[in-house]
């Protein structure tokens, strides 16, 4: 299922001013070393930005804040990907789709107040066994920051993928179409 209808993708940094904005596939600080966003934007499907709204607002209360790696990603951009690492275990095969590719998953980690990374189990980007969202062999604040992203997500409605401690996806994600709408053909709109 495809789709090319824009107005279903929110600009997060609109719904969420303070959130902080890292796209590493805008820039070659990715796995692949590469460019593959021409701009570093993060858009969700509507229902997924409200609750990252939520969980950002939780946050600010326990004096912590979100940094957003990756959100939406065009079906074009998995393709980029899937060329330069075609392996089911590290990239979602652009054949089926990625979760991104249906603006319902979200890359994310915690920031302090003045917006510093809190230690996570890894870099973001990862791939290894320690970046799983249960690998136990960590330092305790490390398992602590992990346990209250991880918790805080899932109270509105993300669940974490088992293979990387920043992937959330967002509940019934399965109902939203595949899209592949470049960067520049999104409006800042408001869908309703």
């Amino acid at each position: 299922m495809h789709s090319d209808k824009p107005t279903q993708l929110v600009n997060i940094q609109e719904l969420i001013p303070d959130i902080i904005v890292d796209i590493r596939y805008a820039t070659p600080d990715n796995f692949t070393g590469r460019v593959i966003y021409p701009a570093a934007k993060a858009y969700l499907v509507k229902p997924a930005a409200e609750a990252l709204a939520a969980v950002r607002n939780e946050l600010r209360d326990m004096q912590f804040g979100l940094k957003i790696y990756d959100a939406y990603r065009p079906l074009s951009a998995q393709l980029r990907l899937w060329d330069i690492v075609s392996d089911p275990d590290y990239v979602a095969d652009p054949a089926k789709g990625s979760r991104h590719n249906r603006g319902a998953a979200v890359d994310v980690t915690l920031v302090d107040r003045k917006g510093n990374e809190l230690p996570m189990p890894t870099p973001y980007d990862t791939f290894s066994e320690k970046a799983h969202a249960d690998y136990p062999h960590l330092p305790k604040q490390i398992l602590k920051n992990r346990e209250l992203l991880k918790n805080n997500m899932m109270k509105h409605g993300f669940e974490p993928l088992l293979t990387e401690w920043w992937h959330f996806d967002y509940q019934s994600w399965e109902k939203y179409p595949i899209l592949d709408i470049d960067f520049d053909q999104l409006t800042d709109e408001d869908p309703d």
